[in-house]
């Protein structure tokens, strides 16, 4: 089975298990990160982990299957790159948080993959790599983009002109890796930031992650609006009452 998602009660697992192709992108994958997205809108999930078997996060696309590609029409090929696109935007969606378990590396539109989640964690070992150079070919996924937010400049043209991979410590001390993993311990480490998750408010939760994500997009006359309106919002709902009341009566909340 290359892809299959584990219920853990309060949090959905995803697990890449395309270990022959250390973890390339595949259908099944696909199809999987689509159904844990839709069952992320139950109201007992508070987070969601992807992550992998075979001690590689993902490969990015399988080049076999590239290969084939240029058979089709160049029309045929942007619906492809879609499909890629469509689950990104699926993930930058999603209600709850998203939280990447990255082991071995990330390369290519696995890279794009995790840095599309909310919070990462990575093996110290880990390597990310945007490589589509050294096959003829250019950054999908979004990757520019998250790139140019989370890094600076001069990386980003390294790793995308040369191909070069960065360690998850460097990434680390650049603020784009949450936490840092001993290998092998890593879906530890995302257990820990889930537990988090799980104890907070989930629908708060979900809107600060909206906002934040909207950010790096919107003016900020237009983001001072997103937030009065996400304040005055929440400020009525349950949750706040029930965080407030635990605020003042210096108590853990219960959500």
């Amino acid at each position: 089975m290359s892809a299959r998602i584990e219920d853990a009660g309060d949090r959905l697992i995803i697990w890449n298990g395309n270990t022959a192709k250390r973890g390339a992108l595949s259908p099944e994958l696909y199809e999987a990160i689509n159904q844990a997205m839709e069952q992320a809108q139950e109201p007992r999930i508070r987070s969601v982990i992807l992550t992998s078997e075979g001690g590689f996060f993902c490969a990015g696309g399988n080049l076999n299957v590239l290969i084939e590609r240029r058979q089709l029409s160049e029309t045929q090929r942007r619906g492809k790159v879609d499909e890629l696109h469509d689950l990104l935007r699926g993930i930058r969606a999603c209600p709850v948080p998203v939280i990447a378990a990255v082991e071995g590396g990330a390369a290519g539109a696995g890279l794009s993959l995790a840095l599309a989640c909310d919070l990462i964690v990575a093996a110290k070992d880990a390597k990310f790599t945007a490589a589509y150079v050294k096959a003829g070919l250019v950054p999908d996924g979004g990757l520019t983009s998250a790139m140019a937010r989370l890094l600076p400049r001069p990386l980003a043209m390294e790793m995308c002109l040369m191909g070069r991979p960065v360690m998850a410590t460097r990434f680390a001390e650049l603020g784009a890796v949450n936490r840092l993993a001993a290998p092998g311990k890593v879906m530890e480490e995302a257990m820990v930031l889930a537990d988090h998750l799980a104890a907070g408010p989930r629908v708060a939760q979900g809107v600060i992650r909206g906002l934040v994500a909207q950010a790096y997009e919107t003016s900020e006359a237009d983001q001072l609006d997103a937030e009065r309106d996400a304040m005055a919002a929440a400020a009525g709902r349950d949750e706040a009452a029930e965080g407030i009341a635990a605020f003042l009566e210096k108590r853990p909340a219960v959500y």
